[in-house]
């Protein structure tokens, strides 16, 4: 894979959370969380809960199986608990899966916010009763961690970038003046934001044309629905470019059923296996890698580091991303 960033990280980090599972499993009622502790009683080890967006998104089905591994691994460390909410725009079920980690005094939240704006206050009150958060894969909004009056460390990689390194894969197949088209996630999401600034960069350094861009709300349903649309009013769009891999595999049924699978550019974000696949098969162009099965695992050892010392100073951890093509998955 082409490395956009890297970094070393410490090999000191996580261990399992038994302890919540039958007062979370009452808490969450149904199937919008997926609350996996681990076996065994109670201890004297850190509680670490690990809230995500949908579960339903292979990314994060993918983050959560990474922090549950490797916390079995270091189960003398810490324990774990691992909830989502079922949609991702459900953001009153994430603010409440907080307040409940809240109410069961868990030591650490590490959590991926369905929204940059909405989860603050809830992630103020949280900290306000002693407990450490770290925020990972979606950043949370900086003025309003301001009027909060906290500081969250983020933990994750650098979407705009990466986003524009996925990009500059159509480099070579776009001629300038060529028509693309985006599909952003979520409008309120900070990575959604980032990856279309990436996006529009890559454009504007190429001198593409963006006759469409829509929020398809990272699923794949409404991808397809609004690429169909896309490629039947603007039938010169010769690429679409997906600020996820759901999205992604959206536009690509979209291509196929608007007669544009042989010849439409497609690129995503996020690495999923159905993408390989599609990428494997000449579908997709390319993905970006932010390495999903670990990206929870970096936001616990920094929440351990700063349980073990709370003096340590807050701040954020810049992770890897690296574009993923055809010649790279050989």
């Amino acid at each position: 894979m082409t490395s956009i960033h890297a970094r070393s990280w410490s090999s000191s980090m996580l261990a399992s959370l038994a302890v919540m599972a039958s007062s979370i499993a009452a808490g969450c009622g149904g199937p919008d969380v997926d609350s996996q502790p681990t076996d065994g009683a109670a201890s004297d080890h850190p509680r670490v809960a690990l809230i995500m967006k949908s579960l339903a998104n292979e990314f994060f089905s993918t983050m959560a199986d990474g922090a549950q591994q490797h916390q079995r691994e270091h189960a003398e460390r810490y324990e774990l608990v691992v909830n989502g909410i079922k949609d991702e725009r459900d953001l009153s079920r994430q603010v409440a899966l907080v307040e409940e980690m809240v109410a069961a005094g868990v030591d650490a939240i590490v959590i991926a916010p369905a929204d940059s704006k909405a989860l603050v206050p809830a992630l103020r009150r949280a900290r306000d009763a002693g407990i450490v958060v770290v925020n990972i894969d979606n950043r949370l909004d900086k003025e309003v961690l301001e009027q909060e009056g906290i500081a969250i460390p983020f933990v994750g990689p650098d979407n705009r970038n990466g986003a524009l390194a996925v990009a500059k894969s159509l480099e070579g197949k776009l001629a300038t003046g060529d028509a693309i088209a985006v599909l952003e996630g979520i409008r309120t999401s900070f990575n959604g934001t980032q990856r279309r600034l990436g996006f529009e960069e890559a454009a504007s350094g190429a001198g593409w044309e963006i006759v469409d861009s829509q929020s398809a709300q990272w699923e794949m349903s409404k991808a397809n629905t609004i690429a169909s649309s896309m490629l039947r009013e603007h039938p010169e769009i010769k690429a679409i470019l997906a600020a996820n891999d759901s999205m992604a595999l959206g536009a690509v049924a979209a291509a196929k059923a608007t007669g544009r699978g042989g010849d439409l550019l497609i690129v995503g974000f996020d690495n999923i296996s159905a993408v390989q696949d599609a990428i494997k098969e000449g579908r997709v162009l390319a993905t970006a890698d932010q390495h999903g099965d670990q990206l929870a695992v970096f936001g616990i050892e920094h929440a351990l580091t700063l349980l073990d010392d709370p003096e340590a100073k807050v701040e954020d951890r810049e992770t890897p991303v690296d574009v993923v093509t055809a010649e790279t998955l050989r």
